[in-house]
């Protein structure tokens, strides 16, 4: 905001100014009578924003202050839309009686909204969380602290890398980050928070120090010192976690009674995934549309409560190392999907229960209403017969949860006795305290029911002794009670009758024990909603003692909530129990991809084996057509392990999975131009990643490498990272159109080929979808060109010069390549045609070879490289279809 003579301000204006200084990078809401108004370039971007109209007041200027404003009961619409924008807001109050005050009425600001600090139910997804964070950074280590403020999950690590930062930062996926101001975040981070649509929020920097950070936790957590947490030996994640709590209070402006805890956690304990593998897995949404639907979240979310949905949601992003905790997961599932009567009561109960996280948030930030605790008392009431059923399991498996279910009656029974059953839905009017809750309360309450009848005896009275029938006792707000008399009977009025009002058709008068009466009536009234009024703050206290019992006994709902969705996922699709241990194998048998198999529902889906070990079965080469399936593939078995480590089953027959520490994928590419990166960069980029940070624990999968670049250049570089990764990674799926990897079989230890089953029909081919050993020896993409409508003179044209640069098949160089394999593992000058594991280079031919002349020679070499004795049946199939094809075309056939 430009600078301005304060010297020339109006008083009201002077005083916008002065908390405005205090809020520069706010827009902020003043608020005047019904209305926030906003000015200056306030004024100016809100009007933009928000599509409203600018206008503009006199200020005390010379020039009209520009003005724009919106009424306040519509204050949340609009909320929303700044916040979605990554704008932030200050609410500007009155914060005394106009009535009484002298002169400028006082206003403060008394909340401060942000992405990550919204609180309003109506601006949030119910069944996302809403996190915001805090990085905190000290030499090569980061703090990394993130917290809900809506549930008070608060959460911290401490990482020793950015990259490992960044990767958690993607995990928690927050509105906010908020760092220091006196550093500048690197680029790699502003990236990520451009692309995640993360609002970047600097702030102060003394709260990141270690001493005032220490101080905020043990004061907000009333702790006598963080060393109870842990976080004594976690220095820089201590200081992100001070830092955020500064934050929230700041924005909130209220005591934070339901940030009870800070969980500590090693990012270790957790499965990483990348950006790009939870990306292209479709973890939460689709890659394109951005939905859930389409999703694996998708498929899992069968909860009956948005605190499980959060939950849910929060375990899919974190898949477990500890096999222990995985087993125990799997033991509840079991014991809820073996008995339907108990699961579908279970059911029954948890549909009942509200948004306990959320309410007890509404309960801190003060605006819970009376509606809101009724839904919390009929929350709360379901606990008992919950938790009496679940006493009905026998064993282990749920009795951390029945252990962590407080039935909290008291306070159940508290609300039942303070708040009516059906309470209004505006507070000024009062009505929603139950009159014998409070002995005053009763006693206005009776004054006013009384009066009623006081005033129904004195115009019966009246008439009587008047004689005027059509005489009335009525009330307005301008003249309080009055009684009425028409202007053909006025003349009868007695004399103690004083005249108030005169009107066309009547006369309107008033008495001293009318007047009394009033007094008495409006004063119980008045009296009434304001003693409503402290007894609901009363009432919010009293139940706030309990927001630990109440978020603890959430968190146990939301769990059970969870372990019941992965029961009836199991149920209704076929889900089966994984083994799951600590081995180097990875076994499904009949795999299915959990989310193709509900979109396409109604086509029978084609399962598929797998065996991978860091054995004889580490790195499969899969080859075969476009669209028949293989990514697919790749992606289920992906899906599957990842299912199987967060405790769900799994779309399969059978499965023993060893438990893995990372998962990889390299799916596609696209150009990203506003990193000036091309295709085949983003590929490289995803590539680097995989090489510089899988170990023999992870499970990689690729699909396609070296495909954005030449012929020669691809496949030398796809060669080169099969040989890599076969000698220093984990298990692999390796989806490819160069056939002529298929040769690094029998040749690298570890590497099997598979290919994705065709059949052929004249010029048409039928995808069967199956996986079976050997590789393909085409990829059919004029036949997949021909099905996707590609005109027929291209498909015609494309098979006669198909036909023509089969007679180059690169195939028939390989020996080159092979032989430069064995020479970089023994060092021979001649290849001994042993299977020797790992390479440390390879290079393709430094010029692609001459185009073959078709001649009796080029049959002869043909035939004299055969090895019969260990071809395929398909291996012959197609070798002897090369001889009779060379041998056409030499005649001109």
């Amino acid at each position: 905001m430009k600078q301005i003579d304060e010297s020339k301000l109006t008083p009201m204006m002077k005083q916008y100014y002065e908390i405005k200084k205090e809020y520069m990078d706010y827009i902020l809401f003043y608020r005047l009578g019904d209305f926030y108004e906003m000015f200056f370039d306030d004024a100016v971007i809100a009007s933009r924003e928000l599509e409203i109209t600018l206008t503009g007041r006199n200020c005390g200027l010379e020039e009209r202050a520009p003005l724009c404003g919106i009424p306040h009961h519509a204050v949340d619409t609009y909320l929303k839309k700044l916040v979605d924008k990554g704008i932030k807001v200050a609410i500007c109050e009155q914060v005394e009686d106009p009535a009484t005050a002298k002169g400028i009425v006082k206003r403060e600001v008394i909340r401060v909204i942000t992405p990550g600090t919204v609180v309003d139910p109506e601006m949030l997804e119910d069944r996302a969380f809403n996190f915001v964070a805090s990085i905190c950074q000290e030499a090569n280590r980061y703090g990394l602290a993130y917290c809900d403020i809506t549930t008070g999950m608060f959460k911290v690590t401490q990482l020793d890398s950015e990259n490992q930062m960044i990767d958690e930062l993607l995990k928690v996926s927050p509105s906010e980050v908020i760092y220091s101001d006196a550093i500048e975040l690197s680029s790699a981070v502003k990236e990520i928070a451009e692309q995640q649509d993360i609002s970047l929020s600097p702030f102060l920097e003394h709260v990141f120090g270690e001493e005032p950070a220490q101080k905020t936790i043990e004061r907000v957590l009333n702790i006598f010192s963080v060393e109870s947490l842990g976080l004594n030996e976690w220095p820089v994640a201590m200081r992100a976690s001070g830092a955020l709590i500064s934050y929230i209070e700041e924005t909130a402006k209220v005591p934070l009674n339901h940030i009870t805890h800070i969980d500590h956690y090693l990012q270790s304990k957790y499965m990483v995934l990348d950006k790009f593998t939870r990306r292209n897995l479709e973890l939460t949404q689709t890659m394109r549309q951005k939905e859930k639907r389409g999703s694996l979240l998708w498929v899992l979310d069968k909860t009956s409560t948005a605190m499980g949905a959060r939950k849910l949601r929060s375990w899919l992003e974190e898949p477990l190392l500890d096999v222990e905790m995985i087993k125990k997961r799997q033991d509840a599932v079991e014991v809820l999907l073996e008995d339907l009567l108990l699961r579908s009561d279970l059911t029954m109960f948890l549909k009942q229960i509200y948004d306990l996280e959320r309410l007890v948030s509404k309960l801190v930030y003060g605006n819970i209403n009376p509606r809101d605790f009724i839904a919390l008392k009929q929350s709360l009431a379901v606990l008992p017969e919950l938790k009496m059923r679940l006493s009905d399991i026998s064993g282990e498996s749920l009795s951390a949860i029945f252990d962590d279910i407080d039935t909290l009656t008291e306070v159940t029974d508290y609300i039942e006795k303070a708040i009516v059953d059906e309470p209004p839905f505006l507070l000024k009017d009062g009505g929603y305290i139950k009159t014998s809750y409070n002995e005053d309360l009763k006693a206005y309450r009776e004054a006013i029911t009384n009066g009623k009848t006081w005033l129904l005896n004195i115009e019966n009275r009246e008439k009587e002794t008047t004689g005027i029938k059509n005489l009335k006792v009525g009330f307005n707000k301008v003249f309080g009670y009055y009684i009425e008399i028409s202007k053909g009977s006025a003349k009868l009025a007695p004399e103690t009758y004083v005249r108030k009002q005169t009107l066309a058709n009547a006369e309107r008068f008033i008495t001293p024990e009318l007047k009394e009466i009033e007094e008495t009536l409006l004063g119980a009234e008045e009296k009434g909603i304001r003693l409503e009024s402290v007894l609901f703050t009363q009432i919010k206290e009293n139940v706030m003692q309990s927001i630990d019992r109440i978020q603890k006994t959430a968190s146990a709902v939301a769990e059970l909530d969870v372990l019941i969705a992965y029961a009836e996922v199991s149920y209704r699709y076929g889900y089966k129990r994984p083994k799951v241990s600590q081995s180097q194998t990875l076994s499904i048998k009949n795999g299915r991809h959990p989310v193709i198999e509900r979109i396409f529902k109604e086509t029978a889906f084609v399962p598929n084996d797998t065996l991978l070990d860091q054995r004889d079965n580490q790195f499969y080469i899969i080859t075969g057509p476009n669209m028949a399936g293989k990514s697919t593939y790749l992606r289920q078995v992906a899906l599957i392990t990842l299912m199987a480590q967060i405790g769900c089953f799994v779309p399969a027959d059978k499965a023993e999975i060893g438990v893995v520490d990372r998962i990889f994928t390299r799916v596609g590419a696209s150009d990203d131009l506003s990193q000036g990166q091309s295709t085949f960069m983003v590929e490289m980029n995803e590539l680097a990643n995989i090489l510089n940070n899988a170990t023999h624990q992870s499970l990689i999968i690729l699909d396609e490498i070296g495909r954005g670049t030449s012929t020669y250049d691809g496949l030398s570089i796809a060669w080169s990272v099969v040989e890599y990764i076969a000698k220093n990674s984990g298990k692999t799926l390796f989806a490819t159109h160069y056939h002529e990897l298929t040769e690094l079989e029998g040749l690298v230890e570890g590497v099997k080929n598979y290919r994705i089953a065709v059949k052929e029909v004249h010029d048409d081919i039928i995808f069967l979808r199956k996986i079976e050993k050997g590789g393909a020896n085409q990829s059919y993409g004029i036949q997949v060109a021909k099905l996707a409508g590609v005109p027929q003179p291209v498909i015609e044209r494309a098979k006669d010069i198909l036909s023509t640069l089969e007679a180059n098949d690169i195939n028939r160089n390989m020996s080159s390549l092979n032989a430069s394999y064995v020479d970089n593992e023994t060092g021979d000058k001649e290849t001994t045609g042993k299977s020797t594991k790992g390479s440390q280079s390879t290079h393709a031919p430094e010029t692609p070879p001459k185009p073959m002349l078709i001649s009796d020679d080029n049959l002869d070499r043909l035939i004299s490289d055969i090895k019969i004795d260990v071809m395929t049946p398909i291996e012959a199939m197609n070798t002897l279809y090369e001889i009779v094809t060379l041998y056409r075309n030499k005649k001109g056939e």
